[in-house]
């Protein structure tokens, strides 16, 4: 699993207007924003490459679960043309091969220091301004500190006993081996039924003389349908491309796709059966818009879950294995997973799951791993236990604010920041689709756009007025994230246990994190505060005094709510669809 060692080279010190942490498409674009302002700026890396989870996350079958035409930076119309998109549903190598040339394209390598983390960042209060220090012995001074650190990016791995003791190596599907592994003719062990399981158990299945899946929680997922993309077709969405994106800005998920806003329950059973089936043969995330209702009742929302317990029984050939394999908690609770043949998987005579809910895995041994008294004999393992998501990479950097306080010492019951921007106590210091964000609950790619025009909006209207340092206000930071956790509550998907509560992590505090509003309601929220001169934050130290700014990136997120999915009942309602 080790990668090629990184190449020597001098610590460096230095003096930056701005440090911003990683090189996924959150830092790729933070960076062309901030060479636009006249900032000088440098990017930190820990990987070997740009791309972030893209650059980490190679195993078998890895793939986007937003449309590749959708799933990419939408700030350059040339950028839209240039690039051709093979699948419907990009695999990671193409996703990567983008943020490479994305990164070529506008020149940004020659600011990104590469095989180098972060481990401490601290606000010095006598200069406003941030000393960031690297494992590499960096020392560098900025203004500002921007965190673009992924949500998705520090992965989890659960401590078995006796995982010393194993003999054969153990993988995680969050840290490939660039090289790729080979499992032809071995006995493999995957745990977890998760995304990255679910994308990459097929692929391994494929190979494996003998696979064994430890399955905790059942997942849902519906088939991807994935398909190669046309040059007719790539030629007629590109004609088409800016009414799209628009269209995307405007709906709840930053993605368009086709949504009833019918309820399921005002349907007769035969009216939904023929829906969903409709809904199935389309596939993907657009699934759960079969129905305007599905994540806010849950008699709306059994109907959709029956129909897909159904499609799984009707796949898996034995009863027991189906029935194993057929979540009984909300459907769409936990993020809707995306697959191609998945559950057919389990029809292979080599192929066996193994129930870890009630017994769990016990210990790892020489030979394989223990469950109930029973040794599973494995010569490899693959972990595909997910992420401390939205705030794991946070945990990795000593990050320490005014008065000696430490970013963990505040988060300790859960983390809290103003639009999942910044954070009380912490000036300067951004986020780009932080905890209180829609992030992860919109498609990335607009996200990370949207938050990282909001910052170089703010950056330059500091500049234009002097100001020396920006910072939320405890009371409108407090308010927002009592209106992040009311929100959560309207749907269904505040009712389980999902990592986006923190569950998967012992020990975590249980805390909706991402803001589940919609994110067009969320854009209007961002652009009232920019145009109310930073309402809810205090700028210090202002020539000029704190006038509403000049308004460059962040105009073209000025987008009316979709009326076509958003009735003004359903927004006064807070029924806002999400997928």
């Amino acid at each position: 699993m080790a990668q090629a060692s990184a190449a020597a080279r001098a610590p460096e010190t230095g003096v930056f207007d701005a440090v911003v942490v990683g090189a996924g498409f959150a830092g790729l674009y933070m960076l062309h924003r901030l060479r636009g302002l006249g900032f000088t700026a440098r990017v930190y890396e820990a990987g070997g490459g740009v791309g972030g989870t893209w650059y980490w996350n190679r195993y078998p079958g890895a793939r986007c679960d937003v449309e590749s035409l959708q799933y990419s930076f939408s700030f350059s119309e040339e950028l839209d043309q240039d690039w051709n998109w093979s699948e419907k549903y990009s695999p990671q190598p193409e996703i990567l091969a983008y943020a490479n040339h994305v990164a070529d394209r506008f020149d940004l390598r020659s600011q990104i220091v590469f095989d180098t983390r972060v481990t401490a960042a601290t606000f010095n209060e006598d200069t406003d301004s941030w000393l960031i220090e690297t494992d590499r012995g960096d020392r560098v001074t900025a203004k500002f500190c921007i965190m673009a650190v992924g949500c998705l990016s520090a992965p989890n791995r659960p401590a078995f006993p006796g995982m010393d003791d194993f003999r054969g190596p153990i993988y995680h599907t969050g840290e490939w081996p660039h090289e790729g592994v080979d499992f032809t003719g071995l006995r493999v062990g995957v745990i977890g039924t998760g995304s990255s399981a679910i994308q990459s158990i097929p692929i391994i299945a494929q190979q494996a003389s003998q696979l064994t899946v430890f399955q905790r929680t059942a997942t849902w997922s519906v088939p991807a349908w994935n398909e190669a993309l046309s040059a007719e077709y790539l030629k007629e969405a590109k004609a088409h491309y800016p009414e799209l994106r628009a269209k995307a800005r405007a709906r709840p998920t930053g993605f368009y796709f086709p949504f009833n806003l019918q309820p399921a329950l005002e349907a007769n059973e035969e009216q939904r059966r023929q829906q969903y089936e409709a809904a199935w043969q389309r596939g993907g995330l657009p699934f759960l818009g079969a129905y305007g209702d599905l994540l806010f009742e849950k008699s709306a929302n059994d109907t959709i879950a029956e129909f897909a317990r159904q499609k799984i029984r009707s796949i898996v050939k034995d009863p027991a294995t189906a029935e194993l394999l057929c979540p009984q908690n909300v459907f769409g609770c936990k993020r809707l997973c995306v697959d191609t043949n998945y559950f057919e998987t389990y029809n292979l005579p080599h192929v066996k799951l193994v129930d870890v809910s009630r017994t769990p895995i016990q210990r790892f041994t020489r030979d394989g791993i223990v469950v109930d008294g029973t040794e599973y004999k494995v010569d490899a393992i693959v972990s595909a236990t997910g992420f401390a998501a939205m705030t794991g990479s946070f945990d990795r950097i000593g990050i320490t604010g005014r008065g000696g306080r430490t970013l963990a010492e505040k988060w300790r019951a859960g983390p809290r920041a103003y639009l999942g921007l910044a954070s009380e106590g912490f000036p300067n210091l951004f986020m780009i689709t932080g905890p209180g964000s829609p992030s992860v609950l919109a498609s990335m790619i607009q996200a990370i756009e949207q938050h990282v025009d909001w910052l170089a909006d703010c950056l330059g209207h500091m500049r234009d007025i002097g100001a020396g340092s920006i910072e939320p206000l405890q009371a409108d930071e407090d308010a927002w994230m009592a209106h992040v956790n009311d929100v959560s509550t309207v749907s269904l998907r505040s009712t389980c246990s999902s990592w986006y509560v923190g569950t998967n992590i012992a020990g975590r505090p249980r805390v909706f994190m991402p803001y589940i509003g919609g994110f067009p309601v969320y854009v209007q929220k961002c652009n009232e505060v920019m145009n109310n001169a930073y309402e809810g934050f205090v700028l210090k130290g202002a020539r000029l005094g704190n006038t509403p700014p000049q308004v460059h990136f962040t105009e073209r997120w000025h987008v009316p709510l979709d009326i076509e999915v958003i009735s003004p009942a359903a927004v006064a309602a807070k029924r806002v669809p999400v997928v």
